[in-house]
């Protein structure tokens, strides 16, 4: 086999790894940023409004973090949307930017977080700034999926995943046309690891925060280093 052939592989498997190493970046990441702030959701996004009501409700002060955290999300969706979409006008690919975008903001997470004092006050600007960073982060890995890997399941929600995962097992063991089996099985293959990642990811997460505090998010920092690694090969 050709230097070629095998660089084209590589990269092809490469880009096969990347959603399982997206989906434990994105388990690990809202795992660590619940445990370690006050209960602040970072890719499971529409749960901080949970939380929120849950104060609310309760009577406890509300952390600004909840409250700031859709809107910094959407607002990071949409501007990373335009990013990709300029790039990609002006012929560019987009993963290995947007790779790099999620690796600066997760970078910033981690170094805003372990140079923290330990008691620091959650509605404070540093504190609310290092929970946008990764809400930021989770928003990026979440438009990268839909642009970079299109057709790919989401890494950083798993609740769609888990019934498209049912559904697809169902159809692969029950539907009668050989066609449409096939193609379950194929989004079956697609959907399971992206939901192993995540949970280990979560396992991780909850691991290293117990044993680490906020320097957990080494974990999801190296591994967006390691995923941007794996797509440094040029196009071909």
């Amino acid at each position: 086999m050709s230097t070629e052939c095998i660089a084209v592989q590589s990269q092809l498997t490469a880009r096969a790894l990347l959603p399982f190493v997206l989906s434990v970046i994105g388990g690990s990441t809202d795992t660590i940023g619940f445990l370690g702030m006050n209960g602040l959701f970072t890719a499971h996004i529409t749960g901080n409004l949970v939380v929120l009501a849950a104060h609310v409700v309760a009577g406890d002060s509300a952390v600004l973090s909840y409250i700031l955290a859709v809107p910094a999300f959407v607002l990071v969706l949409l501007l990373t949307s335009l990013l990709a979409n300029r790039l990609e006008r002006r012929g560019f690919e987009t993963l290995r930017p947007l790779l790099s975008l999620e690796l600066l903001l997760l970078a910033a997470f981690f170094t805003i977080s372990v140079s923290s004092p330990a008691q620091l006050n959650p509605n404070s600007a540093l504190a609310v700034t290092m929970g946008m960073c990764g809400v930021g982060a989770m928003a990026v890995q979440t438009v990268l999926a839909q642009v970079s890997l299109a057709g790919t399941p989401s890494t950083a929600v798993m609740t769609t995943n888990v019934a498209q995962l049912v559904g697809a097992i169902v159809q692969a063991v029950n539907d009668p046309d050989l066609s449409a089996r096939d193609r379950a099985h194929r989004r079956v293959s697609q959907v399971l690891p992206v939901i192993i990642g995540f949970t280990l990811g979560c396992a991780l997460g909850a691991v290293g925060q117990a044993r680490l505090g906020l320097w957990a998010l080494s974990i999801p920092t190296g591994l967006a280093l390691v995923a941007l690694g794996l797509n440094l090969r040029p196009e071909r």
